[in-house]
């Protein structure tokens, strides 16, 4: 019987991946694996261990694992790429046969969100050279993000970034987790590498999206890349305040408007923005 281990079970995008791999595989045969496993207990599946900083712990949870999802650590990029490399070891030495990574889309030069990209092409390197069967899904940007800060944008009648009229190519979780189930489910996607998001979109069409549903008069204006990350940095920080301006500068660069390969990994077609904001609409009215 085939067993499937998803790291990072109790973090958003891992749980997603859990629930979808249970739809098709079952739950008695998905492990999570979680920094602290009592926090992925909802999933109700049996959760092990899963520090990427303990390369033994991971290796004894990985005991009995067939295929195994390696979400991506959220650390500084030169942290990381250890981390990385100790899942991907301890794979190797507890008898895993495929590990499937969410990696990312975005600029891999000249942006503050460049070093996390260059980062994840090292791992997906690595991954490629492990030895073991491997799948690779670069991840569009979330779209939640967005729709959770609705009240915000309420407030300021208006979406502000220095995106300009660049597409960004959003996904969602759900969908996400769909694909991924079926990577690490079906052989046929062993060796390929999928961009994983929905059809590419501007900003002023997110706002017209997004006015549809909440019934809002957003406008979309554009700031500069110097202006945006200096009122990032003052709402988050200086570290994740420069990592979201650089994404939206490289969405701003055409970094984040690529072919889509969801079709291809998930067995269907990503879900329409139509569809999904009409659905939004239903649940906000």
């Amino acid at each position: 019987m085939t067993r499937i281990a998803v790291t990072a079970a109790s973090g958003q995008l891992g749980s997603e991946i859990v629930r979808a791999t249970i739809d098709v595989v079952g739950k008695d045969r998905v492990i999570g694996l979680a920094r602290t496993p009592g926090n992925a207990a909802s999933l109700d599946i049996e959760v092990r261990p899963g520090d990427y900083d303990s390369p033994s712990d991971l290796e004894n949870s990985l005991q009995g694992i067939d295929a195994l999802l390696v979400v991506s650590g959220m650390d500084a990029p030169e942290k990381r790429i250890g981390q990385h490399r100790n899942v991907i070891e301890a794979a190797r030495k507890a008898g895993v046969g495929k590990i499937v990574y969410t990696s990312v889309q975005g600029a891999e030069e000249n942006t503050a969100f460049s070093p996390i990209v260059q980062s994840n092409r090292q791992t997906e390197e690595d991954v490629r050279n492990s030895g073991l069967q491997w799948v690779i899904g670069r991840n569009g940007i979330y779209i939640e993000p967005d729709v959770e800060y609705i009240e915000t944008y309420k407030q300021h009648g208006e979406i502000a970034n220095c995106a300009g009229d660049g597409k960004c190519g959003y996904t969602t979780r759900p969908e996400l987790a769909d694909a991924y189930a079926r990577m690490l489910t079906e052989s046929k996607h062993n060796g390929h590498t999928y961009n994983l998001h929905s059809q590419p979109i501007t900003q002023q069409q997110l706002a017209e999206f997004l006015n549809e549903a909440f019934g809002t008069d957003l406008k979309y204006r554009a700031m500069s890349v110097a202006e945006y990350r200096e009122e990032r940095i003052a709402e988050l920080g200086e570290f994740m305040g420069t990592v979201i301006a650089g994404i939206y500068e490289g969405i701003r660069n055409g970094a984040a408007n690529n072919e889509s390969h969801f079709a291809q990994a998930a067995g269907r077609e990503h879900q329409s923005w139509q569809s999904y904001f009409d659905r939004l609409k239903t649940v906000a009215r």
